[in-house]
């Protein structure tokens, strides 16, 4: 045993004072290890720029960031394995939070802050080692339609977007993105998988053009005239609601806006989320920065800053055009996020026999 090990109590400079054989000498301070924070996220909003500069600011915690994809990190976690230098993974669908966590990329977290902010429904099943995954905001899965063609009542749950009445009027984004992914992981929920394959055949057959583009792209599809109905998540409304810009007043004028199932089952609801990385080499400060993802005021900022709802109860959200969406309290579904993401496997399958692409 060398003396650098004998001695654990004593500081590192008496340790090595020591080592070299010598008992009385001064030797520099070792240069404290910078406290920083690697984080690996698919959200790619400049709003959440100032809720890293917050955290920062209120702990002196260094975030250094990889932006990617939800597949694109898992990959990469996947591929760096022990060596990964991440601490805190940021995804935005739970199908995604899902595929992590049984993949093993997660490490599990014990901390009653996060168990108390983070309804059941928003987070991975609760074990004894601990939660892998927390939603930390969520958004609803909408109906865009024309209202100069269209009426609210023909559009007001997702079963009739498959109905022969809307032919050649649906306008979607790919089946596989995981925004559609989880809607129909949902639905496999309550429709059950044999009618859900029906009800995703019938929106095929309903298509206005082959599935491309994301989400705006369909809204704006409905306002020119191209679509007559189409799905998008509601923080891209809100984004058109809140513009200037005379173009997006325009679109804003020309579109209606429906909270699906409301006499239902209620509204499709989907979450972006984080947990603490399987090797993070800082877990400590994955946990504070999680921690604060769930105050007040950061709930608050996802709501203001980005258009999306917080998943803290009880929080007073002033966004005017989440109001202006109607969306001040509607109905959601009630399905536990990680049910959802179990379906993708299935659903996948599905879409491949019907040709939704």
């Amino acid at each position: 045993m060398n003396a650098l090990s004998a001695r654990p109590w004593l500081s590192a400079s008496r340790q090595l004072c020591l080592a070299m054989g010598l008992l009385h000498c001064t030797l520099p301070a070792f240069a404290a290890e910078e406290a920083v924070l690697n984080l690996y996220s698919a959200r790619h909003y400049a709003t959440d720029e100032a809720l890293y500069e917050n955290f920062t600011r209120a702990t002196g915690i260094k975030i250094n960031r990889v932006d990617a994809d939800d597949a694109g990190i898992l990959a990469r976690l996947k591929a760096e394995g022990a060596a990964s230098p991440a601490d805190v993974i940021l995804l935005v669908d739970a199908a995604r939070l899902w595929k992590g966590e049984i993949e093993d990329l997660f490490a599990p977290v014990q901390s009653e802050v996060l168990l108390k902010a983070v309804p059941e429904q928003w987070r991975a099943k609760l074990r004894p080692e601990g939660t892998r995954w927390f939603g930390l905001s969520t958004r609803a899965r909408l109906i865009v339609y024309d209202k100069q063609k269209i009426k609210a009542e023909e559009v007001d749950s997702y079963e009739k977007l498959a109905e022969p009445r809307h032919a050649g009027r649906l306008c979607t984004r790919s089946g596989s993105h995981p925004y559609n992914l989880s809607l129909f992981g949902a639905m496999v929920e309550h429709l059950g998988a044999p009618a859900t394959e029906v009800w995703l055949k019938g929106l095929v057959a309903n298509m206005a053009r082959a599935p491309k583009g994301g989400d705006t792209d369909q809204i704006k599809g409905v306002a020119s005239g191209e679509c007559g109905i189409a799905l998008a998540n509601s923080y891209y409304l809100a984004r058109l609601y809140r513009s200037d810009s005379a173009q997006d007043k325009a679109i804003v004028e020309r579109i209606g806006v429906v909270f699906p199932n409301q006499s239902s089952w209620g509204t499709h609801v989907n979450i972006a989320g984080g947990a603490v990385a399987r090797h993070a080499k800082h877990p400590e400060n994955a946990l504070k920065f999680l921690s604060y993802l769930v105050s007040e005021r950061a709930q608050l900022y996802f709501a203001d800053g980005n258009n999306e709802w917080p998943v803290v109860k009880g929080l007073t959200i002033n966004n005017p055009a989440l109001k202006a969406m109607g969306g001040a309290s509607f109905k959601s579904e009630k399905l536990p996020a990680s049910v959802i993401g179990m379906n993708q496997i299935k659903v996948q399958q599905m879409l491949d026999r019907v040709g939704f692409r």
